[in-house]
């Protein structure tokens, strides 16, 4: 493998047990066996855990805004509107209490770095901010703030409908079950103004 590609499987690696075990669960030792990779090529890529962390939710915020663009400029998607709701279907679906892979990094690590490691916490928030850009961007191409009866702009709007649906994955861990994500969903059609 290329030093590109080590550095990948590393990070690749990494977010499956992280997004299982939180950051701090996980040791160098145990991560760099999973990966298979000598200790080495660990600090040859990233010089400490607070730096491989920071390195880990730039790799997760630039995977995870990747697919938000496929998802949401689809050639099957027709409207703002079916882009928005394929995304909230999407979160719901990879989410789900059912689902193990690929878990949310902001849902498993936000409050237990940001108090810990203040660049690890820049990284959330610098990736959290492009993902209600993009929400912000999409509700800009639809109507449906304008016929909301809110004086809210469409950043602010994006701002809580992700906040919500955080809440409602972190419910999904602690019932152990998807009722929030219904609730999330029918609570974003009655914000939109959606029927579906």
């Amino acid at each position: 493998m290329s030093k590109k590609d080590i550095r990948q499987y590393i990070l690749d690696t990494a977010e499956v047990i992280v997004s299982q075990k939180g950051f701090s669960a996980v040791g160098i030792n145990g991560l760099l066996q999973a990966a298979e990779v000598p200790k080495g090529s660990f600090y040859h890529y990233f010089g400490s855990k607070e730096a491989f962390g920071v390195a880990l939710l730039e790799h997760y915020f630039t995977r995870y805004l990747q697919q938000f663009e496929q998802l949401t400029q689809g050639e099957s998607i027709l409207t703002a509107e079916q882009a928005l709701l394929a995304y909230w279907q999407n979160w719901q679906t990879t989410q789900s209490y059912h689902s193990h892979a690929h878990r949310c990094l902001v849902v498993k690590l936000a409050a237990e770095v940001s108090d810990l490691s203040e660049a690890m916490r820049q990284a959330l928030h610098s990736g959290i901010e492009q993902i209600i850009t993009r929400l912000s961007a999409l509700l800009d191409k639809t109507q449906l703030i304008q016929q909301h009866s809110t004086s809210q702009g469409s950043r602010e709007v994006a701002q809580i409908l992700y906040q919500l649906w955080l809440g409602a994955s972190l419910q999904v861990k602690v019932y152990r079950n998807d009722e929030p994500f219904k609730l999330a969903m029918s609570t974003t059609k009655k914000w939109l103004n959606i029927v579906a």
